[in-house]
């Protein structure tokens, strides 16, 4: 009889893979996989990391934030960067589920298959903007990238804690207080379909978020850590972003941040 692949390992093969199409399809299986209950979690198997992480193909070319381009909704081209812009972002935040889903062990098991219903939802958001990138005449890879959301991904690979802390309820976040005026840009320049995507996003990018200060909180009361003061610490030592209005008070709020985090942002 045939061994239940294990959750934890296949998604760490997903994360190696350079092709998009393949990672996003990989994905897709896993989701399915596991709602049919065809897939076992050790939550307490230490993996290796292997050479080659996170898998991601040649182009698009990665270059500085500030290298990326201006993106004038006045033109075809203009409206096609700011899609392969966040498809760029979606592609990364795959790779970052998988990532958050294989790295640590010792979660208990809805850790796992939250960061495995993220992966789903971010492939599928990659995806959507492809295709839409695609009627627009361009292609993913077409335009450069930045790696910044990567790049505390790769600082936080020894915790959990700061993991949960900086990528989901940092980086991601700032996505839902990106996401409405990029919704209005895109309207008001008359792409209605590239609008309603970005609808399934925010939607969508709420949970994600929530995830992660679910598990942020709980790592906390596991550590006996206050919450507030230790993502303050947290910052400072990991040296993340600092935050810039405006918010979208709301989506955080829907996403699970207390309203002591909440009055900071006001």
């Amino acid at each position: 009889m045939a061994q239940t692949p294990e959750l934890r390992a296949r998604a760490l093969q997903s994360l190696l893979d350079t092709d998009p199409a393949l990672k996003t399809a990989g994905v897709a299986a896993m989701v399915a996989a596991h709602l049919a209950g065809d897939w076992t979690v050790d939550t307490d198997a230490a993996l290796e990391a292997p050479e080659g992480i996170p898998g991601r193909p040649a182009k698009p070319e990665l270059v500085s934030p500030r290298l990326v381009g201006r993106r004038s909704m006045a033109t075809v081209e203009g409206r096609a960067m700011l899609v392969h812009a966040l498809a760029h972002i979606e592609f990364n935040a795959v790779n970052l589920a998988l990532d958050a889903l294989w790295r640590f062990p010792g979660m208990p098991k809805d850790y796992y298959t939250d960061w495995l219903r993220v992966a789903g939802e971010e492939a599928l958001h990659f995806n959507m903007l492809s295709a839409h990138l695609a009627t627009l005449g361009y292609a993913y890879g077409d335009f450069p990238g930045h790696d910044s959301l990567w790049e505390m991904v790769a600082k936080t690979r020894g915790d959990v804690l700061a993991r949960m802390a900086l990528v989901p309820r940092t980086l991601e976040a700032r996505g839902l207080d990106a996401i409405p005026p990029l919704r209005a840009k895109l309207a008001q320049a008359g792409d209605q379909e590239a609008a309603a995507i970005l609808d399934v996003l925010l939607r969508d990018e709420v949970g994600h978020v929530e995830i992660g200060n679910r598990w942020y909180l709980h790592l906390c009361a596991l550590r006996g850590l206050e919450p507030v003061a230790t993502y303050a610490e947290l910052t400072v030592r990991y040296k993340a972003p600092v935050l810039k209005g405006p918010f979208n008070i709301e989506a955080r709020r829907q996403a699970g941040f207390s309203e002591a985090e909440l009055a900071r942002f006001s």
